[in-house]
Formats: structure tokens, sequence, C-alpha cells
């Protein structure tokens, strides 16, 4: 680094999980210099995965969605700048431009800028009053009043965060119709056995599960009132929730000149392609075993972020990434440890509502899926962290115990 990192000027533009986790760790860590985290909201950063469940439902008060209390910022001199974008990034002159007129300087500039959700065209209906997106605070609040008892709602995608969607409008008294165009719910991230037990799960709670079929159009005059499936079927909605998958939000780091990837391509260590410029988090590719991946996960946005930090401040620490996810569907806790790309089989372990999936190829594990299985999953964590491979005869025999396979 050209300057002593305690009295370096640090800018992080993306007030979401990787961000606070960034400007935390460098106060935490000793950093004593300049620190700007820009938000695009107006509310301090805040969790996202409890929107679209807890929040909604009511059982979440908006306080205890912060990261951190707002008076955190303010106590570790941390400039946080809410309500506004950057509009632009000149990498040679370090300097970012942003909404208001400000332009600030850095000597380190980190992009934890998250992802966008993809959304329906206008050409098909996709700009009617009535369809959401979930993604952020204000996408939650503006589809909470559409959430009454006897209002029928179609959720477009067959993916977690339509089958999250799915299980909190039925709680709410909502009729449910959910498509999926592929040939399976969850079919591009979980084993057919996964999808056959979700499947099952939401259909007992009553959940019209059409599978193959997509949406054609969404009807309606200023508001959605009816839509058009692709085998014909017109059915008649109050909203739809569109949950379709996400992209990385690349735009301002492939205007500053980074290289992107699938996200804005990082090394093992968290820095762009261009000096002093870092990311973390959604955004981001980054090598992990002979290639590299993008993780859309709370844990990877806040492990990363920590060792960009450390990074900062000259620890030159690689990034071990140990993927695991989690999901909440009616009383079903799944969680998921590992990466289940290019596995060949499946073995299950127990039965019923509280059953595991665990994924090889070849020899080799590779993920469990663990539902109302806490135990499973922790093991097979463990095991997978270790680089370790039991038998999948023995996981599969009720009779080994788990310890046994460790």
């Amino acid at each position: 680094m050209s300057r002593d990192y305690k009295v370096a000027n640090v800018v992080v533009i993306g007030a979401g999980q990787a961000g606070s986790s960034v400007v935390a760790k460098l106060r935490n860590g000793g950093f004593d210099g300049q620190i700007t985290l820009i938000g695009a909201e107006a509310v301090p950063p805040y969790q996202r995965p409890p929107l679209s469940k807890a929040y909604l439902l009511g059982d979440m008060t908006l306080d205890r969605l912060f990261l951190r209390p707002e008076r955190f910022y303010a106590e570790h001199h941390i400039d946080l700048r809410l309500g506004v974008s950057v509009v632009a990034v000149d990498a040679d002159a370090r300097e970012i431009s942003l909404s208001d007129g400000a332009v600030l300087s850095y000597d380190h500039l980190v992009f934890t800028t998250g992802s966008d959700p993809h959304r329906l065209p206008a050409s098909i209906g996709g700009d009617l009053g009535g369809v959401h997106v979930v993604r952020t605070l204000a996408d939650v609040d503006g589809m909470a009043a559409d959430f009454g008892v006897g209002k029928r709602a179609l959720i477009v995608g067959g993916g977690y965060i339509g089958l999250e969607a799915a299980a909190v409008a039925t709680k709410m008294g909502v009729s449910v119709t959910l498509v999926e165009m592929a040939d399976r719910i969850l079919q591009r991230v979980a084993c057919a056995e996964t999808s056959d037990y979700f499947r099952t799960l939401h259909r007992a709670q009553g959940v019209d599960i059409r599978e193959g079929v997509g949406l054609k159009e969404l009807r309606g005059e200023a508001r959605v009132s009816a839509a058009e499936l692709t085998d014909g079927a017109l059915l008649d909605v109050d909203f739809v929730i569109v949950g379709v998958g996400i992209a990385p939000a690349t735009a301002l780091a492939a205007a500053a000149g980074c290289a992107l990837d699938n996200g804005i391509r990082v090394d093992a260590r968290g820095a762009t392609s261009i000096a002093g410029i870092w990311a973390a988090g959604d955004c981001t590719s980054f090598p992990h075993n002979e290639g590299r991946i993008r993780l859309e996960s709370v844990p990877n946005a806040i492990a990363q972020a920590e060792v960009v930090a450390q990074n900062i401040m000259g620890a030159e620490v690689d990034y071990q990434a140990k993927p695991w996810f989690w999901s909440d569907q009616y009383d079903v806790k799944l969680q998921i440890a590992g990466l289940n790309t290019g596995f060949d089989h499946v073995v299950a372990r127990g039965a019923g509502a509280s059953i595991s999936f665990w994924y090889y190829r070849g020899d080799a594990l590779l993920a469990v899926d663990a539902m109302n299985a806490p135990r499973d999953y922790m093991i097979g964590k463990r095991m997978i962290e270790a680089g370790k491979s039991p038998d999948a005869m023995r996981v599969a025999d009720p009779d080994t115990a788990l310890k046994d396979l460790m």
C-alpha cells in the first residue's frame, strides 16, 4: 500500500450485510482512518432473510431488523450516508460522486452492492400494480397490505424465495398458486428428493403447485387482476410475487473498469482488477477449489467482507469459503451445508418430517440438505469442512450413530 492503513480513507458502497460487516471489522480491528458507508435506502443496514418471514408476519419489529443500532455508526466514527446513491466512480482520481452532489475521495473503495431481483418485463404486465419482488424493506412494506385472508396470490418461481413467500402467504390466509417453468420446484438448486419433500409439504398446506408451467402474461387495468399461464389456464389473482432469481449488482464496478465474471471478479483476498478497489458479498465471484463461484448467502457476505477488511489493514489472508444456507417454511427448518454441484447420487437418512439428503460425487461427500434434522446438518457440515466423506451406505443405515460417522 502507498499509505499506512491507519491514516487511509475507506469508502464502502452498499449498506447491506457485507457493507456493515466491512466497516465493523475495520473499527473492531483497530483501523483509525476515515470510514464512509453509503446506502441508497433511507434506513441503516438491516437483515434481509426475516423481511419476507418474521417481519411480514408481524413477528419482528423494524428496530429488530437492524444489524446494529444506528448509534453504533456514530459511536465508532463511521460516516453513514443513507438515502443517497453513487452516480460515478473515477478510479484514476480515486473519487466517487454521489446523487446529492457530494464528491468523496478514497484510498480504498469497497463494493458491497449486493444483487438485484429479476423482474417481469412490462410487455407481459410486469409494471402493473400488485406485482411484487422480495428484496428490500420497501418491497415488503409495499406488499404487506395485499396479504389479507381470502386474497388470491400467484407466485412466479419455485425456488427458495418463491416457496418461502408461499409459506408466509398461506399462513396469513391467502390462497396461493405457484408456477414453476422447470420440470420441478428447486430444480436448479436441489435434488429431486428435496423437491419432493417441499412439494408434499406445500400441497399439504393447500398451495396449488404447477410445475412445467410458466407465466404467459398478467392482465389488469393499472393493477393486476388475472394471469394467463403458458398452458392456457387463466387465473383470477389479487397480487403477484416474482421469485425468479437475482443478478449481481455490478453496474458501478463495471463503469469503474473492474473486470466482471458472473459478478465482480475478485481474487482470494477480495481485490478487484483495479488497485485500491475491493468487493465482497453477493456481487462477487471468487476463487473456490479449481474454479470460481458466486455465493448468495448471509454467511458468505459476512465472512468475505471481514476478510476484505483484514486485507485493507494489511493482513494478506485468503478467503476460504465454507458454504452453508438455510430456509424456513412453515414449521420446517432446512439447513444446507456444502455445494452440491456435480453430484451423481444422493442417499437419505431418516424419514418423514425429519430427514436429510446427502449428496455424493463418487465416494466424495459434497453437500447435505437437512430438514428438521439439525444434528445431521451439524455432523455433515463438519465433515465437509474437514474434507471427510463417510461411506454412503453407513449414512443411510439408521443403525449407524451419527457420531460414529465422524
